[in-house]
């Protein structure tokens, strides 16, 4: 019985042009054997229509220019709006420690800052069911 690799997008929130960050990670999880759909900058709305189209996984969210108490409690709402729910969120890049409770409160399974391993985000994105 073959098992299926799990399959994660990764998106940058909105206008962020910081994306150095969420390319060394799509290689990363890309060379651990996890199948990766890169979409560079979108907004919600395109993130989830992507993420529903590719049969994703996982939505990996990065954005480094504060948007992200705005744009990624919305990803969360458009996916409960589709019915699409069941696909996991996380998110990467720099936030305030007081942020990330409410970014969890919201639905982000779990948030990556600076200095994060890698090994650290593999880890967890293999230990999800």
């Amino acid at each position: 019985m073959t098992s299926r690799k799990k399959r994660i997008l990764i998106a940058r929130l909105g206008m962020d042009a910081h994306w150095r960050g969420s390319i060394v990670v799509a290689r990363a999880l890309r060379d651990a054997g996890i199948e990766v759909i890169y979409i560079g900058n979108e907004m919600p709305e395109g993130i989830v229509k992507a993420a529903i189209e590719e049969s994703v996984d996982i939505i990996g969210l990065s954005s480094l220019s504060g948007n992200h108490m705005i744009l990624a409690p919305e990803v969360i709402r458009i996916l409960k709006v589709m019915g699409a729910e069941d696909i996991k969120v996380i998110f990467g890049g720099t936030v305030p420690p007081e942020d990330i409770p409410l970014l969890k409160a919201a639905g982000i399974l779990e948030v990556f800052g600076p200095g994060s391993s890698l090994k650290t985000i593999i880890d967890f994105i293999n230990s999800l069911d």
